[in-house]
């Protein structure tokens, strides 16, 4: 990892990104692959990993700030600084296991709201990094959970559509403000 996107893992007063929330349209469009990678796009992953720390998120896709882009930044430990964070330019999960398992899930575009989902336990995913190069990663357990619920961000899709507890989701939902009606079902 190169310090071309380094930023301080610290919450900033003023976020320089805005996050969207369920509802709103922006979050439902399928994202566009990134063509080149440059400076803008590094710029971008510096704004997206500072708001990310902001929120206390351990992972933002760019469709969350309104930008209909095929990026992802993660930082599964925000509170090492020594752990830099990961950069996903256009992923594709090449490789599911299938094993799969239940665990909590929350959004920085839904706050406040938890609850589980079935994902795959174990994934691999070729991307390409702040650099442009391509890479390779097999991942499991909370890595593989967060990269493939950001990916899901890049096509349009909430990690509420994936909660099989409808009971559980439309009471949390309520809880917090949102419209169950925004939320799309997977079958």
């Amino acid at each position: 990892m190169t310090s071309l996107v380094a930023v301080e893992k610290k919450k900033l007063d003023k976020p320089p990104l805005d996050i969207h929330y369920l509802g709103d349209r922006v979050l439902r469009q399928p994202a566009k692959r990134i063509a080149k990678v440059d400076d803008n796009i590094r710029q971008l992953v510096k704004d997206m990993l500072q708001t990310m720390y902001s929120a206390d998120g351990i992972g933002l896709a760019a469709p969350q700030v309104g930008v209909n882009k095929q990026l992802i930044v993660i930082d599964c430990e925000p509170d090492k600084p020594e752990n830099p964070p990961l950069v996903l330019i256009n992923p594709k999960i090449t490789r599911y296991s299938s094993q799969t398992c239940n665990s909590d899930e929350g959004c920085l575009s839904i706050p406040g709201v938890y609850l589980e989902v079935n994902r795959p336990e174990a994934i691999e995913v070729s991307f390409k990094d702040e650099l442009g190069k391509p890479r390779k990663l097999q991942t499991a357990g909370l890595l593989a959970r967060v990269i493939q619920h950001e990916m899901d961000h890049l096509n349009g899709v909430m990690f509420v559509d994936r909660v099989e507890n409808e009971i559980a989701l439309t009471e949390e939902l309520k809880k917090k403000g949102f419209a169950v009606s925004a939320v799309k079902p997977i079958k």
